[in-house]
């Protein structure tokens, strides 16, 4: 297999920097040549701050993707699914070039965006920047463990990287997919511990998966299978951000194929079910982009 990103299938950091980009027309070229460079970037500042565990990727958005690589297009690239169902939605809100930064330093991981942002400076905008830590010990704040169900070893890369079968060209890839939500933790917290629970569909403490599941929690509406009755799988790079004024959690999905991803997605709105996902009572998507991030190997043939 090409040589993917190792930021894509990386394992949790304390900290993490999320950039999102619009790039201003007719800078194509340069800004393939600096995406190339990206992971030696990243390697170089890895191996100046090796007890960071820095990693990263780069990922180009949906609708930018036919302008910077017009003659190639991974198979299954399409825009972030606008899904509604009632009065739940996930907005969509197109980003030209999404920027992943993680290591174990906050220093380290500013180090490195502000690098990134001094060499794009001529070609984008930068459109949003999110600061993601990791809270307690891995939980969201709504207090429950997050990612706890994610793959891990090769499994990893089995669930977030393209194949040679399924797409030779894009061998080493991922679809990726981001989606920043808002908290509503007053009304959250307002719920007894017991409450809470029965939304997740686990203990808050254990994480242990409840016995007795309605069919509107977080676990049964997230928990999808296919048509051949195996689970859905997607890799979950999610991590919380949050100030005084506002928390939540910035949502990361890498999968070999953007369909997981949308498949899941429904099921939490109940676009095909009466059933959705209750936790979306207490969360609001703000915001909702689809990406494909190439493997090192592309972005250094194609620059």
């Amino acid at each position: 297999m090409a040589k993917f990103q190792r930021g894509v299938t990386a394992e949790a950091n304390l900290h993490s920097l999320y950039l999102m980009f619009k790039a201003r027309a007719g800078n194509e070229a340069e800004i393939r040549t600096i995406l190339a460079g990206f992971q030696s970037i990243i390697e170089t500042y890895s191996e100046d701050y090796s007890e960071a565990e820095l990693s990263g990727f780069v990922a180009i958005g949906s609708e930018y993707w036919p302008q910077l690589y017009p003659n190639k297009t991974p198979i299954q690239l399409c825009e972030f699914p606008n899904f509604k169902a009632g009065h739940h939605f996930a907005p969509s809100t197109p980003y030209d070039l999404f920027i992943h930064i993680r290591s174990d330093r906050v220093d380290v991981n500013h180090l490195v965006g502000t690098y990134i942002c001094h060499q794009l400076a001529e070609c984008v905008y930068l459109q949003e920047q999110v600061k993601g830590f990791r809270y307690l010990d891995g939980r969201d704040f709504t207090g429950f463990i997050e990612a706890g169900d994610n793959p891990h070893g090769l499994k990893r890369q089995q669930v977030a990287l393209v194949n040679e079968k399924e797409d030779p060209l894009f061998a080493g890839g991922s679809y990726i997919h981001i989606q920043r939500y808002r908290h509503l933790l007053s009304l959250w917290q307002a719920l007894s511990e017991t409450e809470q629970e029965n939304v997740i569909g686990r203990e808050k403490l254990s994480n242990r998966i409840l016995a007795q599941q309605d069919p509107f929690s977080h676990y049964q509406t997230t928990h999808v299978l296919d048509e051949n009755n195996e689970l859905i799988q997607v890799l979950n790079q999610s991590m919380p951000y949050g100030t005084m004024k506002s928390e939540g959690l910035f949502y990361i999905a890498c999968c070999h194929t953007p369909i997981a991803f949308e498949q899941v997605l429904a099921s939490r709105l109940g676009v095909e079910s009466e059933y959705f996902d209750q936790l979306l009572n207490f969360t609001r998507a703000e915001t909702g982009a689809a990406f494909f991030a190439p493997s090192v190997d592309f972005l250094i043939q194609n620059q």
